[in-house]
């Protein structure tokens, strides 16, 4: 039996993670200059140390789910708007193995990015896999925000807030409050997968007006 770290699908994430930190980095660069902040001023805003905002600048650090949503949030900008590749337009395929692809740090939560990349974006979509037993933590997104979870395999249970948890399996779908604190967690014994659809048109509109 192969173990957890031999897998594929973790080979996978080993092999976009160069590509992540160089795009992240990019753009953390160009945002952060924009908006006439030092790395001090940053690291003060969104909580993430200067050393580490340093090295993910750079490329050295590829940053986990929850440092890209503190960073995002300090920029008012959308998550994608970090881990995008600038200058895509028209239809675009985004091969399996080609894909923008963040982990937590423990690798109990994968998430794969499946939306157009280089424009502002209302929607976005991602496919997440939650290891079993594992609890994943998200931050509040910003105010009007709103989720869609659809589950394509296995078991979740949500809680949103102070929300009554709700327990999801294979067909079921879920619209809560994204600036709500929320967490998944896999109650089963095997990986839950599922597509999490987040929208947040004021996010969306705070970008245009800085342009």
């Amino acid at each position: 039996m192969a173990r957890k770290e031999d897998s594929p699908q973790l080979h996978s994430i080993a092999g976009a993670s160069t590509k992540l930190s160089r795009i992240v980095g990019e753009n953390l660069r160009h945002l952060r200059r924009r908006q006439g902040l030092s790395l001090e001023q940053l690291a003060s805003v969104s909580g993430v140390s200067r050393a580490m905002l340093g090295q993910i600048e750079t490329g050295k650090s590829a940053p986990t789910i929850n440092l890209l949503g503190r960073i995002a949030e300090a920029l008012n900008v959308s998550v994608s708007g970090l881990i995008s590749n600038p200058g895509v337009k028209d239809t675009i395929v985004i091969p399996h193995d080609r894909a923008t692809i963040v982990a937590s740090s423990e690798g109990g939560f994968i998430s794969r990015a499946l939306f157009p990349w280089g424009e502002p974006q209302s929607v976005e979509i991602y496919e997440v896999t939650i290891a079993p037993r594992y609890i994943e933590t998200f931050r509040t997104s910003p105010s009007g925000s709103k989720k869609t979870l659809v589950m394509i395999a296995g078991q979740l249970e949500i809680t949103v807030g102070e929300e009554t948890p709700m327990r999801l399996s294979s067909g079921d779908a879920a619209l809560f409050n994204g600036d709500a604190a929320h967490t998944f967690f896999n109650p089963g014994e095997k990986d839950a997968t599922a597509l999490l659809v987040s929208s947040s048109f004021e996010a969306t509109s705070s970008r245009k007006r800085q342009v």
